[in-house]
């Protein structure tokens, strides 16, 4: 059974950065894709940064360049590095994993089996 808990995240001035990690458990890296979803209030939750099992990534339009996502296969944690954050950055982070070696329709939630509960990025 997957198991995914974020951390890492909090309040952070316009401009400033944040390091998001996702600590899986139950999983094996090279049968999954996993990545990083966000929702803010009265919004759609929308797909970040995710990451294939074979090094693959795929970033939203709206983070390119400012986010960057890694995994530390030998730890099981998935990691989000978030640079010049703007307020529209302002979300719930999620975690998220499906069962496949390589990311199926990589930024569509409906793909993911497995959910953390997220951790909470406000820029202001």
């Amino acid at each position: 059974h997957v198991q995914l808990v974020e951390s890492g995240g909090g309040l952070v001035q316009p401009g400033g950065s944040l390091r998001l990690s996702c600590a899986a458990s139950g999983y094996t890296y090279s049968n999954y894709c996993i990545g990083w979803f966000r929702q803010a209030p009265g919004r759609e939750r929308e797909g970040v940064a995710v990451i294939g099992s074979d090094g693959t990534t795929s970033y939203a339009d709206s983070v390119k360049g400012r986010f960057t996502i890694s995994q530390d296969n030998a730890k099981n944690t998935l990691v989000l590095e978030i640079h010049s954050l703007k307020p529209d950055d302002t979300a719930m982070y999620y975690c998220a994993a499906q069962q496949s070696r390589a990311c199926v329709a990589p930024l569509e939630e409906r793909r993911y089996n497995f959910w953390g509960k997220g951790t909470q990025v406000t820029v202001s």
